[in-house]
C-alpha cells in the first residue's frame, strides 16, 4: 500500500457514564451532527431498559450488544470463474460497530412512540436473546457455518 494507514480518533467517553462505548454508540445513532438529541435518545432509552428489567440500565445494554456481536461473517471472493462465500473471523473494532449499527438500524425499524422506546425494546429484546438484531447475527453465523467448505479458500 502507498498510502499510511490513517491514526485512530481519540474518542471522549460521555458525560453520564463516562465510557467511550456508549460515545461511540451514539455517534452511530446520531443524524445530522445533533449529538446532544442522541445522548438524550441514549439516556431515556437506558433509563427505560432499567425501568422494565429492574437491573442497571447501563449491565442490560452492554450484555445486549455482546449478545449482537457477530463472531465470523461471510466475504465474497472470486475463484476462477465463481464468487465464494468465504468465512472469515472479524477484528475486535468491526465486530462492535456491526452489533451497534444493527441494533441502532432494527430500533428505527420497530413500531412505537419515540426513538428512545424503539432503541429500549430492542435492548431489552437483544439481552433477552431475541429480537432484529439477534437473528442478524444468528443469520451472518448459519450463513458462515453454511459456507465453511470454502473456508480454505482464504488463504489463497
Amino acid at each position: 500500500m502507498r498510502k499510511t494507514k490513517p491514526k485512530a480518533r481519540i474518542i471522549l467517553p460521555d458525560p453520564k457514564f463516562n465510557e467511550v462505548l456508549v460515545t461511540k454508540f451514539v455517534n452511530n445513532l446520531m443524524y445530522d451532527g445533533k449529538k446532544n438529541g442522541s445522548f438524550t435518545i441514549f439516556y431515556e432509552a437506558i433509563d427505560e431498559v432499567s425501568n422494565k428489567t429492574n437491573e442497571n440500565g447501563l449491565d442490560v445494554w452492554k450484555k445486549a450488544l455482546e449478545n449482537v456481536t457477530p463472531q465470523v461473517e461471510v466475504r465474497s471472493r472470486r475463484v476462477g470463474g465463481a464468487t465464494f462465500q468465504i468465512p472469515q473471523e472479524i477484528r475486535q473494532s468491526r465486530k462492535t460497530s456491526m452489533a451497534m449499527k444493527w441494533m441502532i438500524g432494527y430500533a428505527r425499524k420497530r413500531n412505537d412512540k419515540s426513538m428512545a422506546r424503539k432503541l429500549a425494546n430492542e435492548i431489552v429484546a437483544a439481552y433477552k436473546e431475541e429480537g432484529g438484531a439477534f437473528k442478524k447475527k444468528e443469520d451472518t453465523h448459519r450463513m458462515a457455518e453454511a459456507n465453511k467448505a470454502f473456508s480454505h479458500f482464504r488463504f489463497r
